[in-house]
Order: C-alpha cells, then sequence, then structure tokens
C-alpha cells in the first residue's frame, strides 16, 4: 500500500481552519493548522487531498 506525506508551510498559514472542518487529519494548534499524522494511507488520501485543495494559501502539501 502506498504511503503519502503531509506537510504545512506553517508561515503561510492563515489559520482559516477549512482544513479541520473537511478532514480529520488537521486540527488547530494555536492560530496554525497541524496534522496529526504525516504519513497517510492511500485509504486517508481523498480527505488529505481535500484539505489541500481547502486551503485559501495553499499552505498544505500531499505528496
Amino acid at each position: 500500500m502506498r504511503k503519502y506525506k503531509v506537510t504545512i508551510d506553517k508561515e503561510a498559514c492563515i489559520g482559516c481552519a477549512a482544513c479541520t472542518a473537511l478532514c480529520d487529519n488537521f486540527i488547530m494548534d494555536g492560530d496554525k493548522a497541524k496534522a496529526k499524522k504525516m504519513i497517510i494511507s492511500e485509504k486517508e488520501l481523498a480527505k488529505n487531498k481535500a484539505a489541500e485543495n481547502s486551503c485559501p494559501v495553499n499552505a498544505i502539501k500531499v505528496e
């Protein structure tokens, strides 16, 4: 099974929390988003990609 890496650019994050609304892998850490898991499975990919696509400043990358 393929694995994917989740990264968040903390400097770019504006804390809008759109990612947390779409995917339970993301939580707010103060005024910035944080991923609970940095390595995700293929099963978790769709929700994490939705969070990536929802970020208005493109701070989330799922590769």
